[in-house]
C-alpha cells in the first residue's frame, strides 16, 4: 500500500511556484491570535478558486473548514494553525514582516510569523489542490481546518465549542505537523507523548506601599516576589522524580515604576511544563503552596491571586495511527524520515480536536533549517545556535521545507483513504 501511495502521489503534478509566492505573502502580512481576519479570507478564496470544497467560516473566531466529500470511506482530518507572534522580525529576508498591530490591550505591537505557521497555511492549501487533483484516486472525506489563536492555547477548543462537530461530519482520523529546528525536508514523529502539557499563569502579590525611605511602614511586594522566584526554582530539581519531565520558568516579573517608591503589589508570569498528568498537579499544587507561604511570611496584608493564562494538553499519537503513517513515511521519505524522534517539551493545541470526540490523531514534525547549515552545525556541534520557534530570526528555508509538507499530509491523508 505505501509504494501504491508514492506513485498515487507522484502521478499528479503540482506547481509549487504559486504557493512559493503564497508563502511569502503570508509571512510578509502575519495577524496576532483571535486577529487573523485577512489571513482567514485569504485562504477561504483560494479553497473557493478549487471548486470542490464546501467551506465554513468564522468558526471559533476566524477558524474555517474546507470539506471535499468524495464517495465512501473514511473521513481525515488535516489541520494548520494561522496565527503570528508579537515579535520584531530580523531574518534580512526580502519578504519580512514589518507589520505591527494592537494586541489584545490595545498595546501596539511588531508581529511576525515566528513559529512558522505561514509554512502550515501553504502546506495544506498546495495539499487541498493536489488532494482535488487526486480525487480519482481515493474514496472517502477529506477535511482541511484552518485554526486560529494557537499560539494562546485556545484555537482548538474555540472552534470545537463553536459547534465544529456540528458543522462537519466527525472525523476518523485527525492529522497535523508543525515546522520545527530540523534538517529541511526531513518528517518526525513517534508513538505515544510527542509534545509536552504547557500552562502559564499570572500570580499577583500584594503588599502595602510606601516612600523608599521608610521600608519598616510597609509589606514590600518586591521583596516578596523575588522569594518566590528563588523558591520556585526549587520545585522541578527538588520535587519531581528525575526520571520524570517538568520545566518552570518565570518569564515576567514586575512591580512598580519609581525607584523611590514602594509598590502596593507586584505581578509574576510563570509557565511550566509536564508529561504525566500528575507531574502537572503536583507543580500546581507547589506553586501555590510557596507563594501562600511566601506571603504569610511576609505579612502579606491580602491573599495571592492566580489567573490562569493559557493551558495546551499533552499532544499524543494514537498507537496504531502512528504506526500505520510510520509504514507509509518510511516508504515515502525513507532515510528523510524518523519514527522515533525525541519528545519535546514545546507544546501544541492540536489534541484537543481529536479528544474532544475521542477521535485518534497522530502530529509530526517538519524540518525546515537548511539543509548545508544544518549539517555543518551538525558536525560542529552547534544545532542549538540555529535559531528556532519564537525567535525573532526563525526563518525556515521555502524548499524543501515546503515540498516535504506538502507531501507529508497528502501521504497522511491517502494512507487512510485508499
Amino acid at each position: 500500500m505505501s509504494q501504491s501511495i508514492t506513485d498515487i502521489l507522484n502521478s499528479a503534478h503540482l506547481d509549487l511556484a504559486p504557493y512559493e509566492s503564497l508563502y511569502t505573502y503570508f509571512h510578509a502580512n502575519p495577524e496576532l491570535s483571535c486577529q487573523e481576519k485577512n489571513t482567514s479570507e485569504k485562504i477561504a478564496a483560494h479553497l473557493a478558486s478549487l471548486n470542490a470544497f464546501d467551506i465554513t467560516t468564522n468558526i471559533g473566531g476566524y477558524g474555517l473548514t474546507a470539506v471535499l466529500k468524495n464517495g465512501p470511506g473514511k473521513t481525515v482530518l488535516l489541520r494548520a494553525d494561522m496565527d503570528a507572534l508579537p515579535v520584531k522580525e530580523e531574518t534580512g529576508l526580502p519578504y519580512a514582516s514589518t507589520v505591527t498591530m494592537a494586541d489584545a490591550d490595545g498595546i501596539i505591537k511588531p508581529v511576525m510569523h515566528a513559529c512558522g505557521h505561514d509554512i502550515h497555511i501553504t502546506s495544506l492549501l498546495a495539499a487541498s489542490e493536489l488532494l482535488v487533483n487526486l480525487r480519482h484516486q481515493w474514496s472517502g472525506t477529506l477535511i482541511a481546518l484552518f485554526q486560529p489563536n494557537e499560539e494562546r492555547g485556545h484555537g482548538a477548543q474555540s472552534m470545537v465549542s463553536d459547534g465544529l462537530y456540528d458543522k462537519i461530519p466527525l472525523p476518523d482520523i485527525c492529522l497535523g505537523q508543525h515546522v520545527m529546528r530540523l534538517r529541511a525536508g526531513t518528517i518526525s514523529s513517534k508513538k505515544g507523548t510527542i509534545m509536552a502539557a504547557a500552562d502559564s499563569m499570572k500570580i499577583t502579590v500584594f503588599g502595602r506601599g510606601g516612600h523608599g525611605s521608610l521600608p519598616h511602614t510597609t509589606v514590600d511586594p518586591v521583596l516578596l516576589a523575588a522569594h518566590i522566584v528563588v523558591r520556585l526554582q526549587g520545585v522541578v530539581s527538588r520535587e519531581i522524580d528525575p526520571d520524570d519531565v517538568g520545566v518552570l520558568t518565570v518569564g515576567s516579573l514586575n512591580a512598580g515604576s519609581v525607584e523611590n517608591v514602594i509598590s502596593d503589589c507586584a505581578e509574576i508570569g510563570i509557565d511550566f511544563r509536564s508529561v504525566k498528568v500528575e507531574t502537572r498537579e503536583k507543580i500546581v499544587k507547589a506553586v501555590e503552596r510557596i507563594v501562600r507561604a511566601e506571603c504569610a511570611a511576609s505579612g502579606s496584608p491580602k491573599d495571592p491571586v492566580f489567573t490562569p493564562t493559557r493551558r495546551f494538553p499533552p499532544t499524543f499519537n494514537t498507537h496504531v495511527v502512528a504506526d500505520q503513517l510510520a509504514s507509509s513515511f518510511s516508504a515515502h521519505f525513507g532515510g528523510n524520515f524518523d519514527a522515533d524522534t525525541p519528545r519535546t517539551m514545546v507544546a501544541e493545541d492540536f489534541s484537543v480536536l481529536a479528544t474532544a470526540r475521542d477521535i485518534p490523531c497522530c502530529f509530526w514534525f517538519l524540518g525546515g533549517i537548511d539543509a548545508e547549515i544544518w549539517d555543518q552545525a551538525l558536525k560542529d556541534g552547534t544545532t542549538g545556535e540555529i535559531p528556532g520557534n519564537h525567535s525573532a530570526r526563525f526563518s525556515p528555508v521555502i524548499q524543501p521545507t515546503l515540498k516535504a509538507g506538502v507531501e507529508a499530509l497528502v501521504v497522511g491523508a491517502l494512507t487512510f483513504l485508499i
